[in-house]
């Protein structure tokens, strides 16, 4: 078995939000996505998303996209993205494929690794970041912790962390999402949100012990990035 990524799919099936506006490397993106997916991805595999999946507004507009991801090869493991609004009920989006399987405040154990996450926010100090973040930011750091304790009684020994957002602010500051990755001794961590000019804004590289990797499709090339 192989570990995939990619994020900020961006996927508008039933909605009319095309990405070319972003630039010419996102005409046909889905198309894209989808052929490099099916080049590199076995049935065997399992693949990240973390977060910004689609452009959908509710559950039944998402459905068209999900079905889409749904039919491409491997296991599929998502977190939420600041665009996904149709994400609701973590129960119900687990019950709609064997394939699939969406992370909020829970994990997923694939093989020896445990499969952790949260959508996260802006970090503070951030040239962004404003006083009505701060009980978002401290949400999502209790969320991760969350996910990171329920994977502890797993029987994995490795563990992944998937997130929306960066783990630090824009000057690559240490975060509480930092600091929990080193206690809870996480090996990888995999993030998107980032696109264009901001891709190099990103954490990336080992620090701490800790691997950090930007898998905006955009970033990647729109072709799955092989993690594990």
């Amino acid at each position: 078995m192989s570990i995939f990524a990619i994020g900020d799919l961006h996927l508008s099936g039933a909605v009319d939000k095309p990405m070319d506006k972003f630039g010419e490397n996102w005409i046909n993106h889905a198309e894209k996505i989808k052929n490099n997916w099916f080049k590199l991805v076995r049935n065997q595999d399992t693949v990240l998303i973390p977060g910004d999946i689609s452009w959908a507004m509710n559950m039944e507009e998402a459905m068209i996209d999900l079905d889409f991801i749904h039919q491409l090869p491997g296991r599929k493991i998502f977190v939420k993205g600041n665009h996904d609004y149709w994400w609701k009920s973590i129960r119900k989006l687990n019950s709609l494929y064997e394939d699939m399987f969406f992370i909020q405040n829970n994990f997923i154990e694939i093989e020896d690794f445990a499969i952790c996450g949260s959508r996260g926010w802006l970090c503070p100090n951030d040239s962004e970041y404003t006083e009505h973040d701060k009980k978002i930011y401290n949400r999502e750091v209790k969320r991760l912790e969350l996910s990171l304790k329920e994977a502890q009684k797993a029987k994995s020994s490795r563990k992944i962390v998937m997130m929306h957002y960066p783990p630090t602010n824009d000057k690559l500051e240490d975060s509480a999402f930092t600091a929990l990755f080193e206690k809870y001794q996480v090996e990888k961590v995999i993030y998107g949100h980032l696109h264009g000019d901001k891709n190099k804004a990103g954490l990336m590289g080992n620090f701490n012990g800790v691997e950090y990797c930007l898998v905006s499709c955009d970033y990647i090339d729109f072709k799955p990035v092989l993690i594990v």
